[in-house]
């Protein structure tokens, strides 16, 4: 029973202490605010003032606007979960992201959200690989 109360003790003290260092910095302006998201980089490269570009970014509404990849045939895909895939669909898939270019990949995934296409769960970790390589050789 010590030991219980021992460790209920430590938690208490941890989260005190993370209450008061979060108000401290607070106090000090220590906290970060995120930016405006500016909707045309210039020249369609990234500006530098974000930690990642925005032209990459996966979840970034920097374009409303649904632009295909020669792709038309996912539309019957619409709504579908992504863990409702047979196999077959998920080759139709794998063969569209092969391919496009690097550089246009993050680009479909955005075009796939906004057309609620949800990518298969099989096809999901090639997907981040490619958008986190291509963010990492930048």
């Amino acid at each position: 029973m010590e030991i219980l109360f021992i460790f209920l003790g430590l938690i208490f003290f941890f989260v005190l202490s993370l209450f008061i260092w979060n108000t401290m910095q607070v106090k000090r302006g220590n906290t970060e605010k995120l930016e405006e998201i500016e909707s045309d980089p210039v020249d369609g490269e990234c500006c530098g003032k974000h930690a990642t570009c925005e032209k990459d970014s996966l979840l970034s509404a920097f374009s409303e606007e649904i632009e295909y990849f020669d792709d038309e045939e996912l539309d019957a895909y619409k709504g579908l979960s992504s863990d409702r895939y047979s196999e077959k669909d998920v080759e139709e898939f794998r063969s569209v992201l092969y391919s496009m270019y690097d550089e246009d990949k993050p680009r479909w995934v955005r075009s796939l959200q906004l057309r609620n296409i949800s990518i298969p769960d099989q096809l999901k970790d090639e997907v981040f690989m490619f958008v986190n390589e291509l963010r990492a050789s930048r």
